[in-house]
Formats: C-alpha cells, sequence, structure tokens
C-alpha cells in the first residue's frame, strides 16, 4: 500500500513564485526567470503513482535577505504559496507506461522590501498566481526503477508587477516544459533510492514587456533510505540555469544578454504514509548558495497528499 500512495511527482508552483517576485523588485536590470519551481520535489522524486485520483497540497513558505548580482539594496523578502494539486493516472498505456494528467491552482502571499533610488519600498499581495496544466504524464514502473516523462505548459493568469507592486507575481508569459527523470532502488527490498529529475522551459514573449526569456533547465535529486514501517529520511537537492540569452525589443540597451541566473540548494527531507488516513506528508528544507542574478535565500516545503 505504501508504494501506491508515495510520491506523486512532478512541478508545483512554490519557489518560482518566489523569484518572479524577486524579479519585479530589481531596480537595476530586469529579471525574466521561468516558471517551474525548483525544489517542489525531492526524494522519490522522479516517481509517480499508481492508477487513481489524487489531491496534493503544496504549503511553501520561503524567506531571502540576499539578491545576488544587480539586485536592490537591503532586499528582504518572506513568501508563502499554497499550490493545490490534482492528479489522474489511468489504466490507459502509452509506450508501457501509465497515462495521467494533472492541474495546479496555486495561491500566494508575498511581503517585499528593498531600497530603490534611496528609498524604502514596501508591498505586500495575496492573489492568484500562474496556473499549470500538464496534459501528458506517464509513469513506468519496473522491479528496480521507476521512470517518468511529461508535457506542462503554464498559463499567465496570475497578476503582474505592471504597476508599482513589486509583490505581483504573475510572469505574464506562456511556458512549455518538458519532464524526463527516475527513480532508482539499489537493494531487492527497496530500502535505499536514488532519484534524478530533469526539467526544461521553453518560453514565450512576455504580454507587458516584449521579451522572450532564455530557456530553463532544472534538475532536482534525492537520496533516501527507510528507517522504519512508512517513514524514509534523506537528503535532496537542485540546480537551476538559465541555459540561452534573454531576447527581444523590450531588453533596455545596456541590458547584460550574458547574464544567466543561476542557484543551488540542499537540505534534509523526511516522509511518512499514514494507512488509517490513506494519506502521505512530507517535509523538506533547502539552504541555497552559489545563485547568480537571482535571490539566494532558505525554504521550508510541507507537502500533503490524500488518494481518492
Amino acid at each position: 500500500m505504501k508504494n501506491r500512495t508515495k510520491t506523486l511527482t512532478q512541478q508545483t508552483l512554490l519557489a518560482a513564485s518566489v523569484l518572479a517576485l524577486a524579479a519585479g523588485a530589481n531596480a537595476q536590470q530586469p529579471q525574466f526567470s521561468g516558471h517551474y519551481p525548483a525544489g517542489a520535489e525531492g526524494i522519490k522524486g522522479a516517481s509517480l503513482p499508481p492508477p487513481g485520483f489524487y489531491l496534493r497540497d503544496y504549503n511553501f513558505v520561503y524567506w531571502a535577505d540576499r539578491n545576488k548580482d544587480n539586485g536592490p539594496a537591503n532586499f528582504d523578502l518572506f513568501a508563502y504559496i499554497n499550490a493545490p494539486r490534482v492528479i489522474w493516472m489511468t489504466d490507459y498505456k502509452i509506450l508501457g507506461a501509465n497515462y495521467g494528467m494533472d492541474l495546479i491552482v496555486p495561491f500566494y502571499y508575498s511581503d517585499v522590501s528593498f531600497n530603490a533610488g534611496g528609498n524604502t519600498v514596501k508591498d505586500n499581495t495575496f492573489s492568484l498566481w500562474d496556473i499549470q496544466f500538464e496534459p501528458l504524464l506517464l509513469g513506468w514502473h519496473f522491479k528496480q526503477f521507476d521512470v517518468s516523462a511529461g508535457y506542462a505548459f503554464w498559463a499567465p493568469s496570475g497578476e503582474t508587477p505592471k504597476a508599482a507592486s513589486p509583490s505581483r507575481l504573475g510572469r505574464g508569459f506562456w511556458s512549455n516544459m518538458f519532464t524526463a527523470g527516475a527513480t532508482w532502488y539499489p537493494d531487492a527490498e527497496k530500502q535505499y533510492a536514488v532519484s534524478v529529475l530533469n526539467r526544461y522551459e521553453i518560453h514565450t514573449e512576455s504580454r507587458d514587456v516584449k521579451v522572450t526569456p532564455g530557456n530553463t533547465y532544472t534538475v532536482e535529486w534525492g537520496l533516501s533510505r527507510t528507517l522504519c514501517k512508512n517513514i524514509d529520511a534523506g537528503v535532496s537537492g537542485y540546480y537551476q540555469q538559465q541555459i540561452t540569452d534573454d531576447s527581444g525589443p523590450g531588453l533596455p540597451a545596456n541590458y547584460n544578454r550574458g547574464l544567466h541566473d543561476r542557484v543551488v540548494g540542499v537540505g534534509p527531507e523526511i516522509s511518512t504514509f499514514c494507512p488509517k488516513l490513506g494519506m502521505f506528508f512530507s517535509a523538506r528544507y533547502a539552504y541555497e548558495f552559489a545563485a547568480e542574478d537571482r535571490p539566494e535565500g532558505q525554504a521550508v516545503v510541507v507537502t500533503v497528499t490524500k488518494r481518492f
């Protein structure tokens, strides 16, 4: 039963919302980070569940007081994002994989302050963020491996910072995202797990400024061990990097096209399954470092999953 309710993977909207907020707060050079939230998934992150209908709720808390490269002075950011996700995995097979789909409708609260032109700017917002729909979700289950792949798109449904409100988190453009990953269980009892999940985003032109953000690559990984019945613990992390240059007539003349945003995060994670409730819980902490052209902070992500 444990494996039947474990690890509803793929993306949600968590840390990426925060990055969008910081991009709106950048007073020296515009940032155009992608949609995908690095760190949304962790241990066994590339394993999809068996056929069924699932509801998963992501609760993400992020805080940062450093905005690396071209960032505003006295930067301080706090954000909470709640992202409900519905997942439907079917018995229908495509190339031997179970076919499924999912939808995420996120909401956020953000509070930001920074120095701009000698003045302290403070702002906070609660609103809907950009919606993500994944019409193609494929999950393979082998004896010692789980493999997943998918295609998703993000719709610019959230409010963008067109007015002087840096806490508006909407990105203002559509994104196409391709996913591939695998979880390996090196021992026959599946007490240990090694997971790697890759994402590649291709963005369209912003509806607010004539800029097409550069493509974004994200890899998330996790190492875990089953401590006792229904409890896993380990370490998880991520690396996210802008791959191509931003482009378009909306970029200022002095814009540094070669400056690509990047961040690395790592931290502990624990997960558990409650058979009586039929619910799965996980909690992870990430400490960020090696950031370029974006915030560098800390995050706590708590997820609750229910199978129906």
